[in-house]
């Protein structure tokens, strides 16, 4: 952590407590050893066997249906997948593409990069309105714009937490139905999960053949491994798959985790989960303790992040500076936010720093707040 500052609040890491350095590295001995020649070769447009039939385990088992690991491709972290996907559907750039008002800033910033007029549909508590986004559909399509896809964080949205519930999640696929809209669900906090019952994926709920999902390993495992993955189905990923150029994904990582994973991915998921648990909640006791008067802020049932509301005489620049003398990052909710306007929210995050950082930083975070009000 020498590279960051002692109360990193805004890099959305995962628990470096909790990774198991040592096991992980006698693990990736005995691979190297066994792989061989394999590593002399391409992996190929799909990717390493191994770890696909494991990630198709995986959402067996958590999702309750049956994936085709053919019907799979790993990549180089989901965010890739996220890439590929809108370089894939879309023609270019001014292609409406509709996802959450507050979404993920890569997600945000990848679509801009492309020049893609990203439409944003309001986000309660409960993820993305459906209200709003029928609205929006017919909007484009009347203008003879029909959007190109739905991008859509429903499990432990990104920046805000929210979990949508099963009716929306059926609304919202039937929504997609009735515009005839591909739907792409970004997965990736899927198994990071701290209580309460689980919602079924969309891709779970309804399998349709327009329906893109992408997951990752990087937010209950790690991001430096650079894994995620997408399940489509033909034609949709035959699709895909013509887009992808870079002679497939890491063979190595792929191989070390699928290795790793393969007889103890649910006991790594409980032990990982366990801790973040016990950060997330540090950081809801300093936040009541220490802003309880002053700020409102979601209570996450999974996922890695806070979504706070702060006072709208907030400075937000000077908030940032006063943050930066006292050790303290965190990130502005104008980051997350479609249209890159100035929004009296921040996004915390728990993963990283210690539960004793996240103590010490809380009364640090406060005070650079208190001294960015008007």
């Amino acid at each position: 952590m020498n590279d960051l500052p002692p109360y990193d609040f805004a890099t959305g890491n995962t628990n470096a407590e909790t990774f198991p350095a040592e096991a992980l590295a006698v693990t990736a001995a005995a691979v190297i050893r066994r792989l061989g020649p394999e590593l002399n070769r391409y992996p190929g447009k799909l990717g390493h066997a191994g770890l696909r039939a494991l990630m198709a385990r995986r959402e067996m088992e958590r999702e309750g249906v049956a994936v085709d690991p053919e019907h799979i491709f790993l990549l180089n972290g989901s965010m890739q997948g996220v890439t590929l996907m809108a370089e894939a559907l879309c023609n270019g750039p001014g292609d409406p593409v509709v996802m959450e008002e507050h979404c993920y800033v890569g997600t945000v910033n990848a679509y801009g990069g492309l020049g893609l007029d990203r439409v944003g549909i309001p986000v309660d508590g409960h993820g993305m309105r459906m209200d709003a986004l029928e609205r929006e559909l017919t909007r484009l399509e009347s203008a003879g714009r029909p959007a190109k896809f739905i991008y859509v964080l429903a499990t432990y949205q990104n920046p805000t937490g929210s979990m949508m519930p099963r009716a929306r999640r059926l609304e919202l696929i039937a929504i997609a139905k009735r515009h005839d809209a591909i739907l792409v669900e970004d997965n990736c906090y899927a198994d990071v999960h701290f209580e309460g019952a689980k919602e079924p994926s969309l891709y779970a709920l309804d399998e349709d053949v327009k329906h893109i999902y992408l997951c990752s390993l990087s937010k209950i495992f790690a991001p430096g491994v650079r894994l995620g993955y997408v399940i489509a189905k033909p034609p949709l990923l035959d699709t895909l798959l013509a887009r992808r150029h870079d002679a497939g994904p890491n063979t190595l990582a792929a191989a070390i985790v699928e290795a790793y994973l393969r007889d103890r991915l649910w006991e790594h998921c409980e032990m990982a989960n366990k801790a973040l648990k016990a950060k997330r909640d540090t950081m809801l006791e300093g936040l009541e303790q220490h802003l309880g008067n002053t700020c409102s802020w979601s209570h996450p049932v999974g996922g890695l992040f806070i979504w706070v509301r702060i006072p709208d005489d907030v400075d937000m620049d000077k908030f940032e500076e006063e943050g930066a003398k006292r050790g303290v990052t965190f990130a502005r909710g104008k980051n997350f936010y479609v249209r890159d306007d100035e929004i009296p929210y921040i996004r915390l995050a728990f993963g990283y720093p210690t539960q004793e950082n996240i103590r010490a930083g809380m009364p640090e975070l406060t005070a650079a707040l208190n001294a960015a009000r008007a």
